[in-house]
């Protein structure tokens, strides 16, 4: 067990504490050990056909292939390692691993992983979307999230001794159900009890981040301690965008690596790497730096390098150097990928 007093000012990873400047660059929320497919079909061995050259593009694209369950799963520990260590050789040194309840978490993996690679994971906690819980959550309290939320970063969690660093990604739908409010009380509660931050995977409606945050404020939470994820598919507009950081949450685009419009969880029109720097700056330019951080939220296995996508070093390998040709600055670079998660991670 850990104290809140002993955390305060860490970072705490799965191999325990460590320094906010021993942070470097930090990929702020992925999935390296996960499965994502919807509970309902988890029985269900046919997992459709493997993932090979000629069908990897129509698996990401969506149409046809519709059996293709084993895309859902990050369950194949000595490939996760391998990928996270292609990482930190294309320049990456943390990555929040934000594998929450329903989502199959597995800390030792990740423990492992980590050793293994010399790269700091910070792991998350809390409960993923109202379909993913399990169904006894529904009659919980509060109270009982929170203090579970509390053990998983003072004692460890998932029945392991491997704390989690961040509380999240805490699932909400649009509209948000009553359980899902319940679970993102608890997840202010154990925050203020223990000093993490939080980070909010929102509902696809492009004012749910502005509800989280009006909710925030609502319940006294202070927002600068509070990530919102998924920016690039929910939000589309500079008003919007710009009211979003004016309430003082940290704006998440993570989903870098994706350049195909087509996402087939909503009828949207997914921004590609350029338009979600073209966002960026935009909240540059209104002050709203130190409000920024990125990532790729990769948890298929057709984004990973070894299955012929772009790997959790796309950004550190090609993103950084298109930012150097748009006009970022170093300390802008610096800011985002170094400052700003350094701040959030740090215990307070």
């Amino acid at each position: 067990m850990i104290t809140r007093k002993e955390l305060k000012g860490k970072i705490q990873t799965v191999l325990g504490p460590i320094e906010p400047e021993a942070l470097g660059r930090t990929l702020m929320h992925e999935h390296v050990l996960c499965d994502i497919r919807p509970p309902a079909t988890r029985s269900d061995n046919d997992l459709g056909p493997e993932i090979t050259l000629e069908n990897v593009w129509q698996m990401n694209y969506g149409h046809g292939l519709k059996r293709t369950g084993r895309k859902y799963m990050l369950d194949l520990e000595d490939l996760a390692t391998r990928e996270v260590a292609m990482m930190k050789h294309d320049g990456g040194d943390a990555i929040v691993e934000l594998t929450c309840g329903g989502l199959s978490p597995d800390p030792k993996g990740l423990q492992r992983i980590a050793a293994g690679t010399g790269v700091h994971l910070v792991m998350g906690c809390g409960y993923y979307v109202n379909d993913y819980q399990d169904p006894r959550n529904h009659g919980r309290a509060v109270d009982d999230f929170a203090a579970e939320m509390i053990g998983q970063i003072l004692d460890g969690a998932w029945g392991t001794d491997v704390r989690a660093g961040m509380i999240g990604e805490i699932g909400c739908q649009a509209p948000w159900t009553d359980t899902e409010k319940r679970v993102m009380q608890a997840a202010f509660v154990a925050a203020q009890e223990t000093g993490a931050a939080i980070n909010v995977h929102p509902g696809r409606d492009p004012d749910q981040p502005q509800e989280v945050a009006d909710f925030a404020k609502a319940a006294g939470f202070p927002t600068e301690r509070l990530v919102i994820s998924h920016i690039d598919r929910t939000i589309f507009d500079e008003p919007r965008l710009l009211k979003l950081a004016d309430s003082g949450v940290t704006v998440e685009f993570d989903l870098f690596g994706q350049e195909a419009s087509y996402y087939g969880l909503s009828d949207i029109d997914m921004p590609n790497d350029a338009t979600r720097l073209r966002l960026i700056r935009a909240l540059i330019a209104a002050g709203h730096l130190d409000r920024v951080v990125i990532s790729h939220d990769i948890c298929y296995r057709t984004r990973l390098a070894s299955f012929g996508g772009h790997g959790y070093g796309h950004i550190f390998r090609n993103v950084v150097p298109m930012m150097t040709r748009r006009g970022y600055s170093d300390d802008e670079i610096d800011a985002i990928l170094v400052h700003n998660p350094r701040r959030l991670l740090t215990f307070v």
